[in-house]
């Protein structure tokens, strides 16, 4: 779907790096049909010879002749960018990955006939595996919502929700990382209480929760099923959850993804 179209990367960052890549090596784009710009030329020279892409400091340049354009800006600049490519009144499809910013604040200035898909993704899409969610503007199309699905599958998951859920999507997945990223460092700590190296524990804490969570996306059953399998009547990971329910770690995960929506919330009105 991706192979004849010119493609438009505004933003040299980390994802945008990210989304390069996966373009080239999963969905098989020509990099001769990439151009990715940004103000600051030493990442546009890592671009080039990182993904041998075309590159500019002109994002009105960028977009000639592209059929798809990528934003991938911070969110406190993107009513710059968007102020700054609006006279060209691109007609293509148009993905933005700005936290926070709304797809009627994309199309209040690019024009209210844009062709807007909204992404959410998270950092685990530096490893290739990632969560993303979508959102359709008012103008996307089905092609529009399968271009996008199709890049960010090579990154990942993706799911298609409601904008007025992107909120819960950054409490929960956006901000997610960083809550997995806290329990494998406690594990890692419980296992060097306990007498072993922290570069085993580590690997052993972090392989664990990987291997839990591609149980929980490919086995069929629920968590509650899963965890039921190592919980044997009398034995060591009883007492292991039970722990855990006194500490309140189910109620305390659940005040995050509650606290980090309503945050997200509250930006979104700044």
């Amino acid at each position: 779907m991706l192979e004849e179209k010119r493609i438009a990367v505004i933003g040299a960052g980390n994802m945008g790096d990210v989304i390069v890549g996966a373009m080239i090596s999963r969905c098989e784009v020509d990099p001769e049909r990439l151009i990715v710009s940004d103000i600051s030329e030493t990442r546009l020279e890592w671009f080039e010879s990182r993904h041998g892409v075309r590159t500019t400091t002109d994002n009105r340049e960028a977009l000639e002749g592209a059929d798809l354009v990528i934003l991938a800006v911070k969110p406190q600049v993107m009513e710059n960018v968007l102020r700054e490519i609006a006279p060209l009144s691109f007609t293509g499809t148009v993905i933005s990955i700005a936290a926070g910013v709304t797809i009627s604040s994309v199309e209040g200035i690019l024009g209210a006939r844009t062709r807007v898909v909204r992404v959410m993704p998270n950092t685990p899409s530096l490893a290739g595996e990632g969560a993303a969610a979508l959102a359709p503007g008012t103008n996307a199309t089905d092609e529009d919502l399968a271009l996008a699905r199709t890049i960010f599958d090579g990154l990942g998951l993706t799911v298609l929700v409601d904008e007025s859920l992107m909120d819960a999507v950054t409490g929960l997945s956006g901000s997610g990382p960083a809550y997995g990223f806290i329990i494998i460092e406690a594990l890692t700590d419980a296992g060097v209480k306990m007498g072993l190296s922290r570069e085993t524990a580590l690997k052993l804490a972090a392989q664990t929760m990987l291997g839990a969570a591609k149980l929980c996306l490919e086995d069929g059953r629920t968590p509650s099923q899963l965890k039921d399998m190592v919980t044997s009547p009398g034995g060591t990971t009883i007492e292991g959850i039970k722990a855990l329910e006194k500490g309140g770690l189910r109620a305390t995960l659940m005040d995050a993804v509650e606290a980090a929506t309503l945050r997200s919330k509250a930006l979104g009105k700044k």
